[in-house]
């Protein structure tokens, strides 16, 4: 396999910002996103990186976009490493991991939906029978399909672990009529998104979206859409209620860190091959089976 994309270098180009997996930079109208082939989990950069990583995000994420262009505007303005300004269009080792975005206003709230019962909404539900607050009917198991989709946003966390946070505290922040917009739109898009991707043998259990806003004060999507970063996929085929499924997404690498015995402190512990290519192989299924593509990152060729 190939050496994983770490971290990008652009000499004369403006990098604003680091990440702990993406890193940006700034040209005079626009930015530039590149998804590096790092992962994190647990609020820490594990090593060794994924190869192809990266580009899977990117392309997966540039579907989503075009595929709802209809119904909300996003933030792409190029997706070919030829239509990028200069220096990036001279720097072939972007493609296919980069895009040329809008400059935007960050709303400084997640936007997150959830189908069913897993992760930090499980855990709450067992103590409280609540998610986010929103009572849930009793008797649910892990895993459980929600009544419907629920809208739980919460605060962006450049430090730690994000807080979620109920609508209320959500329309402090970014005022009611805001909130309401984004909360509306985000289910809208989940259960479109879930629709399709059921049929394709997926079921996104939940995802979070992020936006904008542009000069004009209009709502844009913006950073990545229903990746296997950014959502937990789960094959439809083995879905059953009342425990933890199999997947297509991170929580494969999570679930191996919490079996390994790490106590969440950094260093994290390296990721055995296996791992690593478990994890590749389920983002390249992933595409598959929503895009109905196969992909080959330039990054994963022997």
């Amino acid at each position: 396999m190939s050496q994983a994309l770490l971290t990008s270098s652009i000499p004369s180009g403006k990098l604003v910002s680091r990440g702990k997996v993406r890193d940006i930079y700034a040209t005079d109208e626009a930015l530039v996103l590149v998804a590096t082939d790092r992962i994190s989990a647990f609020d820490s950069v594990l090593s060794p990186g994924i190869a192809g990583r990266g580009e899977i995000l990117t392309r997966l994420s540039t579907f989503w976009f075009r595929r709802f262009a209809d119904r909300v505007p996003n933030h792409l303005l190029a997706t070919e490493l030829a239509d990028f300004p200069e220096p990036f269009k001279d720097h072939p080792e972007l493609a296919g991991r980069s895009v040329l975005a809008q400059r935007l206003e960050p709303v400084p709230v997640e936007c997150v939906a959830r189908g069913y019962l897993a992760g930090s909404g499980w855990k709450e539900y067992q103590v409280d029978g609540t998610v986010c607050g929103i009572g849930l009917p009793e008797g649910l198991t892990e895993s459980a399909k929600l009544p419907e989709p629920i809208f739980t946003p919460a605060t962006k966390a450049t430090d730690g672990h994000d807080e979620n946070i109920s609508f209320e505290r959500m329309v402090g922040i970014v005022g009611e009529e805001t909130a309401s917009r984004l909360r509306d739109l985000t289910l809208e898009l989940y259960i479109a998104a879930a629709d399709y991707a059921r049929e394709r043998g997926i079921l996104i259990a939940d995802t979070k979206f992020e936006f904008g806003f542009d000069g004009d004060r209009n709502i844009v999507w913006m950073d990545e859409a229903l990746t296997p970063d950014s959502s937990r996929f789960w094959p439809a085929a083995d879905y059953q209620p009342g425990r933890s499924q199999a997947s297509f997404d991170k929580q494969y690498v999570r679930d191996w860190l919490e079996a390994s015995g790490w106590d969440k402190e950094p260093p994290a512990p390296t990721l055995p091959p296996e791992v690593v290519e478990g994890t590749l192989s389920r983002y390249l299924e992933a595409y598959r089976l929503l895009t109905g593509a196969d992909l080959e990152p330039a990054a994963a060729k022997d």
